[in-house]
């Protein structure tokens, strides 16, 4: 299994959630291939500039490359709430799952209903850089829910 976490975010020398991010990709190594990928361009920074559909277009132009294979999920905070047992559910039997999380303005509409499922980990607002580590434990809790792995209970 192949898990993608595509993110619109400056490319960091995070050294705050750095050995986070690093961790659960390592262990989730003997359930699937993890792999962050981050995205900021020249072009979605003028539209951060220019107004919120701006920097959203911008959003949808650099995402949408990856919508090609697999299964897509956007986290979306005006989406639905799920568990941790209802995330899981969201990974199994898939070969390749693609995870996305947009930039300070969120997702236009057109890139959520491109999407195979859209889902919100609460209503709270949280960082660009934590969010990603939140999904990333969430995914490895995911997979060892899948794989009746005692990580979860």
């Amino acid at each position: 299994m192949k898990i993608n976490v595509i993110i619109i975010d400056k490319k960091g020398k995070d050294k705050l959630y750095a050995g986070l991010i690093e961790h659960y990709i390592k262990i989730a190594k003997p359930f699937a291939k993890v792999e962050v990928i981050e995205l900021f361009d020249k072009e979605i920074a003028k539209a951060h500039d220019i107004s919120s559909q701006a920097a959203q277009r911008s959003y949808t132009k650099a995402l949408e490359k990856y919508l090609k294979s697999g299964v897509n999920i956007a986290l979306d905070p005006s989406s639905k709430e799920v568990d941790s047992h209802d995330f899981a559910k969201l990974l199994k039997d898939s070969v390749t799952v693609n995870f996305f999380i947009g930039g300070a303005y969120g997702f236009e509409r057109g890139f959520l209903r491109q999407c195979n499922n859209a889902v919100s980990f609460g209503k709270i607002t949280l960082s660009h850089k934590l969010v990603k580590v939140v999904l990333l434990e969430q995914i490895f809790r995911g997979l060892t829910i899948n794989n009746n792995h005692p990580y979860h209970k």
